[in-house]
């Protein structure tokens, strides 16, 4: 056997022996870097880490950098100490008044202690949503359809008051409760659908007759009014029509006076008299004449000389004026 030969064996088994300890050196590097990442732990802001030692729970992790010793402690929970938004199933609730209604809603809740969180009960989100179910059941039977649609507020409390007494020792605490859907039956929603349509019918009803009514008292007070003003004009036009005929009166009173004077100062001057007398006779002869023109039937003095003794009486008369 040559000496080539017998190094070839030799060679193989060097290299087989290097990539065993390359290979048992990675697998030390591999096993301290994942030994270092366990032992380092970074927790985000607004969360809480629960590690146990042993299985006992050890220490709680806030916000920050932290190390744990390797083997022995582990990252058994993790919390998140944010508000949370949780979405109740719809459930069906029978009211008071034995209608069956449907109705789910949201639960805002938030860990306030993450050791009762953990320990303290196995799920608290299964937990609390099937605690706020069965308190809406329980209000929603306490009240009857028409007054679970405006009672929503004291629901919501009563939940809210109900679940955070209930999840207290889980280290939960319940902020507040709101209800997304009341859902009745069909047949009830119609009925609802009837009797919401009828009492806007009413309400129209009634509107059109205090309308109508307001209508007739304000045409009334109108008419009224109306009346008031033409009987007050009414009065005042009889006012002025006396008080025109009184004027007429006095003016037609003074014009005679006035015409009188004047014939008695007349009668004081010359010629005066003859004036008169002739005045008197003409006068006669027309009214005579207008007796004539008026009746079919004309009456004359038995003796026309008394048209001479008219004048003279007439002149009589005058004579004493004077």
């Amino acid at each position: 056997m040559s000496p080539l030969t017998i190094s070839i064996p030799l060679a193989a088994a060097a290299a087989s022996s290097l990539w065993n300890g390359y290979t048992i050196a990675l697998a030390i590097a591999v096993a301290v870097v994942y030994t270092l990442l366990k032992c380092i732990r970074i927790v985000p802001q607004k969360q809480a880490f629960i590690v146990e030692h042993l299985g006992k729970y050890s220490k709680t992790l806030h916000a920050g950098f932290h190390l744990l010793i390797p083997f022995f402690d582990r990252v058994s929970y993790r919390h998140s100490l944010k508000e949370q938004a949780i979405d109740v199933p719809p459930q069906q609730c029978i009211t008071r008044d034995n209608i069956t209604v449907e109705v789910d809603g949201i639960l805002y809740m938030q860990v306030m202690d993450p050791v009762k969180a953990s320990y303290g009960i196995g799920n608290y989100l299964f937990a609390t949503t099937q605690l706020a179910q069965t308190t809406m059941r329980s209000e929603m039977g306490k009240l009857e359809l028409d007054r679970s649609f405006e009672e929503r507020t004291q629901i919501n409390g009563a939940i809210v008051e109900a679940v955070d007494k209930a999840s207290d020792p889980w280290g939960i605490k319940v902020t507040r409760y709101e209800i997304k859907n009341i859902s009745p039956p069909q047949t009830i929603r119609d009925a609802m659908e009837k009797q919401m349509r009828a009492e806007r019918e009413k309400r129209a009803m009634i509107a059109s007759s205090e309308g109508d009514r307001q209508a007739k008292i304000n045409r009334a007070e109108g008419d009224k009014q109306e009346a008031i003003e033409r009987s007050e004009g009414e009065k005042m036009k009889r006012i002025n029509e006396a008080e025109g005929r009184a004027k007429e009166i006095l003016l037609v009173a003074e014009a005679q006076a006035t015409g009188i004077m004047r014939v008695a100062s007349a009668l004081t001057e010359r010629g005066g008299s003859e004036a008169v007398n002739m005045q008197l006779a003409q006068q006669y002869l027309t009214a005579f004449g207008n007796l004539a023109k008026t009746n079919n039937t004309m009456i004359l003095p038995t003796d026309l000389a008394n048209v001479a003794g008219v004048l003279k009486a007439a002149t009589s008369v005058v004579k004493e004026v004077k």
